[in-house]
């Protein structure tokens, strides 16, 4: 009796059915309540937006960078699947899960996962399966109140006032009217993905105490994209002027 517990106790949970879930409704959900509104609304445009449709960008496409000092757009639902997906597997984010499982597998922690390339493949799914959740809490729940989820840059303002950009939209966020409030979705998505996870996680690190770090790293790892964000359109233009 004893040994069976233990095994169970030692059981990885690999949650692939949850991360699938959670593309799947935050693909649909905004995308069906801006339809259903459109019908409501504006029963005469929907053979405009069919031709509008046909030159859209494939969903894997990442969202163009914007400035605060562009006309604002309200997001749209299929700019929020965009977001959503391009920010869960797009390039950067997938590269990224790679440095920081392979760190994760280097010092073994959890334990519970081990060594090698099972370990590595349990902790880059957890990490992928925590970001899709967040992801799609920030997507789908902002679009009740319509809070937009993408970065605005500042690029001719001074450095240190475009660090000060990326450090206050990682806690604010624009409403449908342009303007700049407290963006509740992206805390419930953060605080919330990670404290959620316990149910899933191991058992060393699904407590409250690692939930709290998680959150804060959660908020520290949107001000490093928003840091990149910022700054990687004037490096690739650099780079680019240099190589030619």
């Amino acid at each position: 009796m004893s040994d069976a517990f233990q095994v169970a106790s030692k059981t990885i949970v690999r949650p692939g059915v949850t991360l699938l879930a959670t593309i799947l409704f935050v693909s649909w959900f905004p995308a069906r309540a801006q339809t259903l509104l459109r019908q409501q609304n504006e029963p005469t445009a929907q053979t405009e937006h069919k031709e509008a449709d046909k030159n859209k960008p494939s969903l894997l496409t990442p969202l163009k960078h914007t400035t605060e000092d562009d006309i604002y757009h309200p997001i749209t639902g299929r700019q929020r699947m965009r977001w959503f997906l391009t920010n869960t597997i797009g390039p950067p984010h997938l590269v990224g899960g790679l440095f920081t499982s392979a760190f994760g597998t280097a010092v073994d922690r959890p334990k519970e996962y081990g060594p090698g390339w099972e370990g590595f493949g349990d902790r880059y799914g957890m990490r992928l399966t925590g970001i899709s959740t967040g992801n799609a809490i920030e997507a789908s729940v902002g679009a009740l109140w319509g809070e937009d989820p993408r970065y605005f840059r500042v690029p001719d303002e001074p450095f240190k006032r475009r660090i000060g950009n990326a450090v206050k939209l990682t806690f604010v966020a624009r409403r449908r009217d342009g303007h700049f409030a407290p963006a509740y979705a992206r805390c419930m998505a953060i605080s919330g993905n990670n404290f959620l996870s316990n149910t899933w996680r191991v058992d060393s690190e699904a407590n409250t105490h690692d939930a709290v770090i998680r959150t804060a790293d959660g908020f520290a790892g949107r001000f490093a994209s928003n840091l990149f964000e910022e700054f990687w359109p004037d490096i690739k233009q650099f780079a680019f002027h240099r190589s030619h």
